[in-house]
């Protein structure tokens, strides 16, 4: 409600303005968000004789400079009038980009310490964030979270934020946590005439009960085998099948037999959804990998992110999950040829003009595609694909791309007998008690690197961490030229292989485990790297 204090007070200042104590200059701490980093921003408000102008200053964006007829607005509609005066806003370091509607909060707050409405002393190392409306409700915005995480480790405690980004918010222990809903009620806080009352939130979420397992999937026994070993060491796969083999039902199956997010994790790939707005406000942190499934029209800058502010695209939001690319070869081929590096790199720099940021990407990418356009190669009797449009659909995937893949696998058509068989199958549960002893294998082994799979073993360290006997060299030797190999595919059978050791709890790498990892690239040299027809 509009108090007569704020509107006498306001009456004052527009015809007054050279009135004996009034404070002309204030500071407001708040944050930008660079990624999934913040970086801290202070806004200077000054007010000085001279026409009446309202400037605002610092590297903004649109959505940030259009704050200044937000703000206005909605402090007139609470009664307060500014002075007529030269009011001059200032967000530094103007070498940072500003943008995002969080700043709302913090100018209105620095307006109002500026013109005596606030006691600067109640605002000293507070951090503001919200968005206003016009008429002074605290809207949410998005990123509060790593907002919070950033500037608490900076060693500040106390945070103003929406109502809507509370539960969000109080995800930081030991973080202090004021959450409004309208301007009204942050003023009276900020000015001793309200008690603000606090309300507990959860930050361990409940296990998540998945409404699909490997239980249901009959037959398909080698794809099975292959998921099991590409989840235990995190290793990119593409399957390749007719319609009806059930390679959608294996990829949906898969984030099933991965072991839960450590703590880590959980606050990480929370960051990434609090950027993108997608962080629920009534959940705690989140605890299950995720799993991202984009359509095949998606653009560039959907898969690896981008756009006017730099957001996250699917292989940020899909980190420390499963990315599935289901229909491989529709997608348009530049699309999919950006996660190349990504791949490698496991994260994504993104760049446009003189901004920068960085999310990590570090996904399990499972694809699936049919053997050819009809999708029954090599069935000759059901087949009707020609030799060069079966070359064509092919080159669809450029080889530098499958080599960066390390399990290629086939899926056969099920049989009726299959379809219809009542065998109990492996459950979900069986499966993933094995990858996560192989988890646990690999963290203990590589607890002194910066990486924690095989599959992010790098050439350097193979000889430390893959040793081959003599016999083991010389059978890699003989299928080296045989198979056609690259490097890379070298270096990705080796990784594989370490894996299936670590699955049986073999400290040695063993020529039946070279074989099985060889037999998970038969098929790159089948397709791409053989006859057709």
């Amino acid at each position: 409600m509009v108090t007569y204090t704020y509107l006498f007070s306001c009456i004052i200042h527009a015809f007054f303005p050279d009135r004996t104590g009034e404070k002309m200059y204030s500071t407001i701490r708040t944050a930008v968000l660079e990624g999934i980093t913040s970086k801290s921003i202070a806004i200077e408000v000054d007010i000085s004789a001279g026409m009446p102008v309202f400037d605002m200053v610092g590297n903004l964006s649109a959505e940030v400079k259009e704050a200044k007829e937000r703000v206005r607005t909605a402090l007139h509609n609470h009664g307060i009038l500014l002075p007529a005066k030269r009011i001059t806003i200032n967000l530094c370091p103007a070498n940072i980009r500003k943008s995002g509607t969080g700043f709302d909060v913090p100018i209105a707050v620095a307006l109002l310490v500026s013109i005596g409405l606030i006691d600067e002393s109640k605002c000293k190392d507070v951090v503001f964030v919200g968005e206003l409306s016009l008429n002074g409700k605290i809207l949410g915005t998005n990123g509060v979270l790593p907002i919070v995480s950033d500037e608490y480790s900076r060693g500040i405690k106390k945070f103003v934020v929406p109502k809507e980004n509370e539960n969000e918010a109080r995800l930081v222990p030991g973080a202090e946590i004021f959450a409004f809903e309208n301007l009204s009620q942050l003023i009276a806080f900020l000015n001793g005439e309200e008690k603000y009352q606090s309300k507990p939130c959860e930050t361990v979420a409940p296990g998540k009960t998945y409404s699909v397992d490997f239980v249901d999937v009959n037959g398909q026994a080698f794809v099975k085998r292959a998921c099991e070993v590409a989840a235990a060491g995190m290793h990119n796969m593409l399957l390749v099948g007719p319609p009806g083999a059930g390679k959608t039902m294996i990829a949906e199956r898969l984030p099933t037999i991965l072991p839960a997010l450590s703590e880590e994790e959980k606050l990480e790939l929370s960051k990434i959804y609090s950027v993108c707005g997608l962080l629920n406000n009534n959940s705690a942190l989140l605890s299950d990998r995720p799993f991202r499934d984009p359509h095949h029209t998606v653009t560039k800058a959907g898969i690896i992110g981008g756009g006017i502010d730099l957001k996250p695209g699917e292989i940020s939001l899909a980190h420390n999950g499963v990315l599935f690319l289901d229909e491989l070869t529709e997608f348009n081929k530049q699309t999919i040829e950006v996660l190349r590096q990504p791949l490698e790199d496991h994260r994504i720099n993104l760049v446009r003009g003189s901004t920068s940021v960085v999310y990590p990407a570090n996904f399990l990418l499972f694809a699936a595609m049919n053997p050819c356009n009809c999708g029954y190669y090599p069935d000759m009797q059901k087949c009707r694909c020609t030799a060069p449009s079966l070359r064509r659909y092919l080159d669809k995937l450029s080889q530098p791309l499958i080599d960066r893949i390390d399990l290629c696998v086939e899926a056969s058509a099920l049989s009726y007998s299959e379809i219809v068989m009542k065998d109990k199958n492996e459950s979900s549960e069986e499966i993933r008690s094995r990858v996560a002893r192989c988890h646990e294998i690999q963290q203990n082994r590589y607890v002194d690197e910066s990486f924690r799979f095989n599959s992010r073993l790098p050439a350097s360290l193979m000889e430390k961490y893959c040793r081959l006997g003599d016999k083991e060299n010389k059978y890699m030797g003989s299928i080296f030229d045989k198979m056609g190999m690259t490097g890379r595919t070298y270096h990705k059978i080796i990784r594989v292989a370490r894996t299936i050791a670590d699955l049986e709890e073999s400290e040695d790498i063993k020529l039946c485990h070279l074989s099985e990892a060889v037999c998970y690239r038969s098929l790159d040299n089948k397709y791409w790297g053989g006859s057709i027809l």
